[in-house]
């Protein structure tokens, strides 16, 4: 029951969205990964075996995410303080960083959480292209439900000054999806 939940929050398009995030964001993604914001737990399916850790807010979506990967590591946003002194080569972020309302705070929680040559590696979307994303979420094509979670549209200049309030630089940024979004590689 809990899968035809997840999968009927998603657009038409989602699954699209999400292999081009993975597409953009795997170049960047190394050793020990915190997957943060995880979902189902589908970009473990791409990280070498026990070296994934997965964080999520939604304990259906987690529920899920046990039941089809039985061997990795899944916790509640809430549990992110019981992984310790553990620290990771990347902290991922993929469609985030754009649903809290104050990212530099949650940026400077994965700067701690990072080995000292860590990198955090972030999708967003664009802010200039919101109009389509909403259009999209308002027929289907995309999740609407998360456009309306939509808090912190960032474009490349926020996103660095976000960066640097957290005492980190961004060190690549792009632009994937003709332009509707952003990746960017943030490192202390």
């Amino acid at each position: 029951m809990a899968n035809l939940r997840v999968d009927n929050l998603e657009g038409l398009l989602s699954p699209f969205l999400r292999r081009e995030r993975f597409k953009a964001a795997m170049p960047y993604v190394r050793g020990d990964v915190l997957d943060y914001g995880c979902g189902v737990g589908l970009l473990s399916e791409l990280v070498t075996p026990g070296r994934y850790v997965g964080v999520d807010i939604d304990r259906d979506i987690l529920t899920v995410a046990r039941h089809r990967y039985p061997g990795v590591r899944f916790f509640e946003h809430e549990q992110l303080d019981s992984l310790g002194e553990e620290r990771f080569d990347t902290v991922v972020a993929l469609a985030v960083i754009e649903h809290l309302p104050h990212p530099s705070a949650i940026l400077r929680k994965f700067k701690q959480m990072l080995q000292n040559n860590g990198r955090i590696v972030l999708t967003t979307p664009n802010p200039l292209l919101d109009w389509a994303h909403g259009l999209g979420g308002r027929v289907g094509l995309f999740s609407g439900e998360s456009h309306d979670e939509h808090q912190s549209l960032m474009n490349r200049v926020q996103l660095s000054a976000s960066a640097e309030a957290a005492g980190l630089r961004m060190t690549v940024y792009k632009r994937f999806l003709w332009g509707a979004n952003q990746l960017a590689i943030l490192e202390r």
